[in-house]
Formats: C-alpha cells, structure tokens, sequence
C-alpha cells in the first residue's frame, strides 16, 4: 500500500485550516488592478447617484440621459440647500422627505433635483402647513409611495427581462439593453396604468373602511364581547397564511430560473385566490403568503381554496395554512398583534394539506355548513399557552369558482 499521503490532514481538520491560512499569508493573492475590477467599478458607479460606468456604450449613455429627462420631467439643475430654501424648510426637515421616499443620500455640491423635485417638496410641506397633515403623517405617507414603487419597479423590470430571455433568446445582459429601447413605448401605458390602479384601490379602501366602522366591529365583538373601545387594536378582520411545505430544502435542489418559476406562480395563485375570495394581500415572504379578508366565512372560504387549488399544480410541494378571525392594528402597509401571531403559530403547527383555525373562529363558523370542524389535541403554543386548534375542512357547496 502506498503512504504517499497517509500524513496529509483531512480538509476539514483544524491542521489542515491552519495549513490553509500560512499558505494565504505566503501566497497572498494578486491583486487586480482596480481599472480592471469590475467589482470595483461598480462600487464607484453606486457611490454617486449620476454615475454611468466609463465603457458603457455612447447609444446605451444617450437612451439613458433621454429616459431620464422624460422620466424625472427635465435636466438636474437645483442642489438640496436651493430646493429646501425654495420650500421654506430647513435642510434638516427636506433630508427627512427625501429619506422617506429612498432618495440617496446628496453633498452640497451636487446638483441633483428638478423643477418637478422642487414642486413634491413643495406640496409636502404646504399640506403640512395648511394642517391637513402632521410632519410625521407626511413622511409616512412619503415612505409608502417610495416603498411600494421601489418594488413595483423592480418587478416590472425582472418581469420584462426574463420574458425577452424566455422568448426572444436573448442573454440577460441582452434583454436588459434591449428594455432601454422598449421602455419609452411603454412608459405612458404602465404611467396610466399606475394612477387608474391607485384609484380603484383607494375605492375599494373606502368601501371596506365604511363597511368596518359597524358591521365589522359587531361582528367580531358578538363573538368576543368587547365593546368598541375595549382594545387598542381597532380592525377585526379574518387572518390566514398559506405556506409551502419543505421549500428550503426544494429550494436548494432548484436552478436559479426552475426557483423563480415557482415562487412566481406561487404568489400569482395566491394573489388570484385571494382576490376572487374578496380578500386582500399583504404580503409574501418566499414560501409564504399573508392576507387579510372582511369576515371570518370569507377568510375561510379563502383558505380552503388556497389549499385546493395549490395542491392541483404539480409544481408545487404540499401546503398547510391557517386562519384566525380576532382585531389587529394595520401600520405600514403590514398588519400586528395576536391574531396575526396565532395565526402564524396554528400554520407551524398544521400537517400537510391542512388549514387550522382557532376555537373562537371555530365557534363563529359552527353553524355555517360550508365548513366543517375538527377539534384537534390541546396543544401549547409559545405566547398563547395550551390551545385547542381546530381543523377547517369544506363543507357543503363548491367554495370559490377559480377559472
């Protein structure tokens, strides 16, 4: 037997690790000329707001400078301390807008806004001095338009990108050059489309919100004897999560695009689900979706047709929800309090293909024959203390019509 290698460490061994880090500091590793980095280069491109990396082609920097005039409503030609003067505020006061809404952080010295900047801030703080809004108020409201268009955004541009790479052959790289020329024909369409979906949200809020003022609140206090005021959390709506099953392991055994298909189409069932059950998305955390519906039937009917309709796709692993009808506190486009914590305990603690709910929400579903109920073990539940969780299953009737 040869014992050419009978002394050498294993590669995980402490011998072998310390072998490893004398040879790092005898063999340093070459250092990369910093002109030639593209790491490097694209550090020094973030660190200002205005930068376009130096070989990027004329057409690409011409396309860019033309897209950002139309979008942005003209040339950069006012520093922070001219727009904050022209406002009437304080530097201090205008950062904490500019904050809210993601703007980058700016020197003196750069001339970065635009007459229609000047005109936002304007607004701002005229409906704070006019008494309709609190500064705090105004930055909040700032802070949910640059949240929520940051993400639109960047979904937009993904969707679009990966539909040229799986439909026109194209190379990421390509397709994001190619959106350069495609954006200026489709910029007024998405513009338009934005402000008539605002709308028709704000709609539906202030139909939901006139709808809680009585009935919900009697709903709920009915079954839990609270009087209006008796809580601090003021909306009573029905809670449910839907999870997937053993993602992070599926996970790990997926390529880059087969993960993307999944996650895509998971948030797109739920989101049709929950929209046709008249419920409302809050949001999806990789593997898990949160909503909110006006009524515990219809949070029901909700997640039971999740269930179902999940297990239909092959694609998808086994799911397991929950829902939990009780009051929460709606902040930041998010919801919080104990309802929405059971809810997220009783979905950890559902098997495979099923949807728990709690005892209350039991007791108010009871007499409904579209579901049926099943007392599961007392358990414990961290925060809650022994709890008797009950199954939700279908009952008479077809539950929600998906086409």
């Amino acid at each position: 037997m040869s014992t050419e290698h009978t002394n050498t460490p294993r590669a995980d061994s402490p011998q072998s690790a310390a072998e490893a880090v004398r040879g790092a500091r005898q063999h340093p590793p070459v250092a990369t000329p910093a002109e030639s980095d593209p790491i490097f280069e694209l550090a020094q491109a973030m660190e200002g707001p205005l930068r376009i990396p130096a070989h990027t082609p004329d057409a690409v920097r011409d396309t860019v400078a033309s897209l950002e005039r139309r979008l942005i409503g003209g040339q950069r030609e006012f520093r922070r301390r001219e727009v904050a003067s022209e406002a009437g505020v304080s530097l201090h006061s205008a950062r904490k807008l500019w904050r809210a809404i993601g703007f980058p952080e700016l020197s003196d010295d750069e001339v970065f806004f635009t007459q229609a900047d000047k005109e936002a801030l304007g607004t701002m703080v005229g409906m704070v001095r006019e008494g309709k809004l609190t500064e705090e108020t105004a930055i909040s409201l700032m802070r949910s338009v640059g949240q929520m268009t940051d993400r639109m955004v960047v979904w937009q541009i993904e969707a679009l990108v990966e539909d040229m790479i799986a439909n026109q052959n194209m190379s990421d790289r390509q397709a994001r050059r190619q959106l350069f020329g495609l954006l200026p024909e489709i910029i007024p369409a998405i513009e338009d489309l934005l402000l008539y979906s605002w709308r028709r949200q704000l709609n539906s809020a202030v139909h939901r919100m006139a709808l809680r003022v009585e009935t919900g609140v009697a709903a709920y206090n009915q079954d839990r004897g609270d009087e209006d005021g008796g809580t601090p959390l003021p909306l009573a709506r029905a809670v449910g999560f839907a999870d997937l099953v053993s993602y992070t392991s599926l996970s790990r055994r997926m390529n880059e695009r087969t993960l993307a298909q999944l996650v895509q189409r998971f948030e797109a069932k739920c989101a049709e689900v929950i929209s046709v059950g008249g419920g409302r998305l809050v949001k999806t955390i990789g593997d898990e979706v949160l909503y909110v519906a006006e009524t515990p039937q219809a949070g029901a009917e909700i997640a039971l047709s999740l269930s179902r309709e999940l297990a239909k796709d092959e694609l998808f692993p086994q799911t397991r929800g929950a829902v939990v009808w009780g009051r929460l506190l709606s902040r930041l486009g998010d919801i919080y309090g104990p309802t929405v914590n059971m809810a997220a305990r009783l979905t950890s603690l559902a098997e495979p293909g099923t949807v728990l709910t709690d005892a209350i929400t039991a007791n108010t579903l009871r007499n409904d024959a579209r579901f049926v109920l099943t007392a599961q073990e007392i358990t414990a539940v961290r925060g809650f203390g022994d709890i008797q969780p009950y199954e939700l299953s279908a009952g008479e009737g077809a539950g929600l019509v998906i086409d």
